[in-house]
């Protein structure tokens, strides 16, 4: 069973902050998320991990099990996806990923 991803996200974020490159927290969506360079990357809600990720990884990640992210609003979004990883390792590849999506 997946983990509770809100503090293996919380851990992870710790770790990229601290590391100094670039990435910084913010208020997204009523959560605490990650961004760089101004662009939002991952957060956790509702008892998920919500990622930016290219639509195509977003449909790969679906058609494994993770759900699309619709922000409340009943379209989901085409390159945002939310997951349940199944640990911190999974939760950290995920995140990083993400990263350097929005990181160019």
């Amino acid at each position: 069973m997946p983990a509770d991803p809100a503090p293996l996200f919380e851990r992870v974020s710790e770790r990229l902050v601290a590391a100094g490159d670039g990435v910084e927290q913010g208020k997204i969506m009523h959560a605490t998320g990650l961004k760089t360079g101004g662009k939002f990357f991952a957060f956790v809600s509702r008892g998920a991990l919500v990622l930016k990720l290219p639509a195509g990884r977003v449909t790969e990640l679906i058609a494994a099990g993770a759900d699309p992210f619709d922000a409340g609003k009943g379209r989901p979004m085409r390159e945002w996806v939310q997951t349940r990883p199944a640990d911190e390792a999974e939760c950290a590849a995920l995140v990083d990923e993400a990263r350097r999506f929005v990181g160019g």
